[in-house]
């Protein structure tokens, strides 16, 4: 062999060697990351159970008051299936079986509102819950539970609307419009539920509501540039659109983050139950908005609009006075989960190195609480509702749950 020959062999043979030790300390990085993260969350959810007791359907953990203590809800709040959620991702990746046991005892305390109609949340509440218990332990009952809440979440679908009711009423800030057929953009993260119940079920009435729904706010929630509004107020007479603008946001014509994120994660899913690509165009268009508009550190200030000209919060909103520009680091969560499926769906790697920042920030110290802090939540740095002076700048159990799905969903990621 000549010696050119052996040269360029030799590079070619180091070459490989680099590259795939790169590879190995790549992968190395990541399992000490995940294994990192699932320690703190096994130890920081022990703590939180020892805070909350048994499961007495009154005390789901769901914030800290101002005091820094825990603060925790009725099952009728619209929260109570996030912390049933979380044991079972802590559980699935961990495998322990003492995790299964703790998150089927806090599900199945969550079995009465299967026939709950009063809100749209029944997606959150129920499949968040008895979704993830269905799919890491199944057991027969659980079918039964799944879709009859489907059933109930269905009571509040308007055909002439062709959409599912959010609240039962409400105001703008403004006092201009009161509301008589609300829906939030919140709600196309319920639809998962009414897609898995058709699937179990066989009925196919579940979808076409779900798709219905998706269509609807597909073709009036979104602005030009795919910013959002949050709520929009219907006619249910002419099923006409009577208002557009927020309740959570800063002002009626600004994105808020989290819509954005709900947005994000509601389309991903629904083209990945119809694999219609009008739902795929929409959520990479709605991503694109979210990830242009982010700060250096991936995480959100909690409206994309706050303080700028142009914007302003009416009447009675707590934003008026309160402009300070704040993070909310579960609209990241949520978003980063999102983007991991959203990226694996268009083998656009962007949006899974978008996803791996955003969830190497949230499990930075800027926002990943120290151990037996922040209430034994796991993420700190979130904001609910400035507009109603509720939940500002505090943790929030969505945000430990959406951040625990984005860690299994990085764990699983091909």
């Amino acid at each position: 062999m000549k010696t050119s020959t052996i040269k360029v062999f030799s590079l070619f043979i180091a070459g490989i060697f680099f590259v795939t030790s790169c590879k190995d300390e790549k992968n190395k990085d990541k399992a000490n990351f995940i294994q990192e993260n699932v320690d703190f969350a096994k130890a920081q959810t022990l703590k939180m159970l020892e805070a909350t007791g048994e499961p007495t359907g009154k005390n789901y953990p769901r914030t800290a008051n101002e005091n820094g203590t825990l603060r925790v809800t009725d099952m009728y709040d619209w929260t109570p299936g996030f912390f049933p959620g979380s044991l079972w991702y802590i559980y699935e990746l961990t495998g322990d079986t003492t995790w299964r046991n703790s998150a089927e005892k806090w599900t199945h305390s969550l079995e009465p509102l299967k026939t709950y109609t009063g809100n749209h949340d029944l997606g959150f509440m129920m499949y968040c819950s008895y979704g993830n218990a269905a799919r890491l332990a199944p057991k027969p009952e659980y079918k039964d539970i799944l879709i009859e809440s489907a059933q109930s979440l269905s009571t509040r679908y308007n055909e002439k609307v062709q959409s599912i009711k959010s609240w039962n009423g409400g105001r703008a800030w403004g006092d201009t419009t009161k509301w008589s057929f609300p829906v939030i953009i919140d709600n196309m993260m319920n639809l998962e539920l009414l897609f898995n119940a058709s699937k179990i079920s066989g009925d196919k009435k579940f979808y076409d509501i779900a798709v219905k729904h998706a269509n609807t706010t597909l073709k009036n929630h979104f602005r030009e540039d795919f910013g959002s509004f949050h709520v929009l107020d219907y006619d249910t007479i002419t099923g006409d659109v009577r208002f557009k603008g927020t309740a959570q946001g800063f002002s009626d014509n600004s994105t808020w983050a989290r819509g954005q994120a709900w947005a994000i994660y509601g389309f991903t899913m629904v083209y990945r139950e119809t694999q219609d690509s009008s739902y795929l165009n929409t959520a990479k268009h709605l991503a694109d908005f979210f990830i242009k508009n982010l700060p250096a550190d991936f995480v959100p200030l909690w409206d994309f609009n706050v303080g700028q000209t142009g914007y302003t919060p009416q009447g009675k909103s707590y934003a008026i006075e309160f402009q300070e520009k704040l993070k909310d680091a579960s609209a990241a969560a949520i978003v980063s989960s999102a983007l991991f499926e959203l990226g694996e769906m268009t083998q656009n790697k962007s949006y899974t190195d978008t996803a791996t920042k955003m969830l190497y920030s949230l499990a930075s110290p800027n926002y990943r609480a120290a151990l037996g802090t922040n209430a034994n939540f796991l993420i700190m740095h979130c904001v609910g509702s400035i507009p109603h002076r509720s939940e500002i700048d505090v943790p929030l159990c969505y945000a430990d749950y959406y951040f625990l799905e984005a860690l299994v969903r990085y764990k699983n990621l091909k």
